[in-house]
């Protein structure tokens, strides 16, 4: 590993947005052939922004927010679909924004650190007015306020720094680390969260706080962050909102893995929503029987994620290709989502499960590394990545409703999950194939 000091991001010649309503890009630069390698410093800093992060707002998002609901307004669960489908649409529609503002940013600290420090204090006020909220309005303020902060702020943050710093070489191994930290964070958050539960201010901001401190040493030490090289032109309220799209047709490569980790993410969609109602109907069971099992299948699953991403993301590097290790992950989870599909005993199913976590780990590190070689330009990497973020939010919409049809299929009167897995694996495997078939830009 070289010192911990990369050389700066080149500079590159403007290129002129054409009209907002052609949606015209500059032109694809972000092989990372010209960056200097990462020191492990930076790599150590970046990876524990991205466990404060997580431990910060996925804590509060898995388990702290329920039990405000509760508190709250005991009897409507609803409520909690309501809070975080809000924030799921807040997120999809501001985070290209941010990263577009974070993009022109010529601040003397970077152009990164400013928000990911602003994002972690604005994330911290918001889980003090979730903690302290006296009603349900009060307590939908703090959420919206956390998720601009945590969610948006600070993750859009360290997502560009890997793309502004990172060289290709190195894509791999830093997307694995990155996905371990994301897959760490939220055992660790709601582990610290429930030390504080009956007291609110412990349950929210014992999580914040730590998380804040994590974050803390990238943005003092994040010398590596450049600002933006180049004074911004004012920029039309009109143009700023057309660039949350892009023409596919200018970038192929970016569209083509927009789409193949779209098709992932329903897949993977189908089969984690009803992980539990599956386990019930093949053990006979009900639904608050299997509990327990679902949570202990569910901890096994973050070791075999984590054996995925790091495995997949350092092997990409070493083999120096990727395209084909998606393909893989994409199969793997398949293989998983078959063997839970035709399973009807315990031992089946957490082996299926264990499998489909597995490729789940490797997509999601070795498709990262495949973005950020296709990224279609390094000075807008914040903006790019929040137009990525629709491929893994918007399943998280649209999966549930397209599963109801899957589960209604045949006469039997029960519900058809061998239908719904399969289908799930079947869009895993047309997910990778899409992308090692039809990106041309990444290894």
């Amino acid at each position: 590993m070289q010192p911990d000091e990369p050389g700066p991001v080149p500079y590159l010649p403007r290129v002129q947005d054409g009209p907002a309503t052609a949606m015209i890009d500059a032109p694809s630069v972000t092989k990372g052939s010209d960056l200097a390698p990462v020191g492990r410093g930076f790599i150590t800093r970046l990876v524990l922004a991205i466990v404060g992060t997580g431990i910060a707002y996925i804590a509060a998002m898995a388990y702290s927010l329920a039990l405000r609901v509760d508190q709250l307004a005991p009897g409507h669960e609803e409520y909690l679909g309501y809070l975080t489908a809000l924030g799921g649409v807040l997120s999809i529609a501001l985070q290209p924004i941010l990263g577009v503002f974070s993009d022109r940013t010529r601040s003397r600290f970077g152009r990164r650190r400013p928000f990911l420090a602003g994002g972690a204090l604005v994330g911290t006020l918001g889980l003090l007015i979730l903690a302290t909220a006296p009603d349900m309005a009060v307590l939908t303020i703090g959420w919206l306020v956390t998720v601009l902060g945590w969610s948006m702020a600070a993750q859009t943050a360290t997502g560009s720094l890997q793309a502004d710093l990172v060289p290709e070489e190195q894509r791999g191994r830093v997307a694995g680390l990155a996905g371990f930290a994301t897959l760490v964070a939220p055992a660790l958050g709601v582990g610290i969260a429930s030390l504080g539960t009956g007291n609110s201010m412990a349950l929210l901001l014992g999580p914040g706080l730590i998380g804040a401190l994590l974050v803390l040493p990238l943005v003092l030490m994040g010398k590596e962050d450049k600002p933006a090289a180049e004074p911004p032109e004012p920029m039309p309220l009109r143009e700023l909102f057309a660039k949350l799209l892009f023409d596919p047709r200018r970038f192929p490569d970016f569209s083509w893995n927009w789409l193949g980790r779209f098709l992932f993410f329903v897949g993977l969609t189908f089969n984690t929503t009803f992980t539990t109602f599956l386990f019930a109907q093949r053990l006979g069971k009900n639904v608050s029987e299997v509990g327990a099992l679902v949570t202990m299948v569910a901890g096994a699953g973050i070791i075999t994620t984590t054996i995925g991403a790091l495995g997949g993301g350092f092997l990409s590097d070493r083999l120096r290709r990727r395209r084909v290790l998606v393909l893989i992950a994409g199969c793997i989870f398949a293989l998983g989502a078959v063997i839970m599909a035709l399973s009807g005993g315990v031992v089946g199913l957490i082996v299926g499960a264990a499998v489909s976590n597995l490729g789940m780990g490797a997509f999601s590190a070795v498709d990262q590394a495949v973005l950020l070689d296709v990224l279609p330009d390094r000075r807008e990497a914040g903006r790019f990545l929040g137009i990525m973020n629709y491929a893994t939010q918007i399943p998280h919409g649209i999966a549930p409703l397209a599963a109801s049809v899957l589960l209604a299929l045949g006469a039997s009167g029960e519900k058809n999950y061998t239908a719904l897995y399969l289908a799930g694996g079947m869009c895993t495997v047309l997910g990778g194939a899409v992308i090692h078939l039809r990106v041309k830009g990444s290894r």
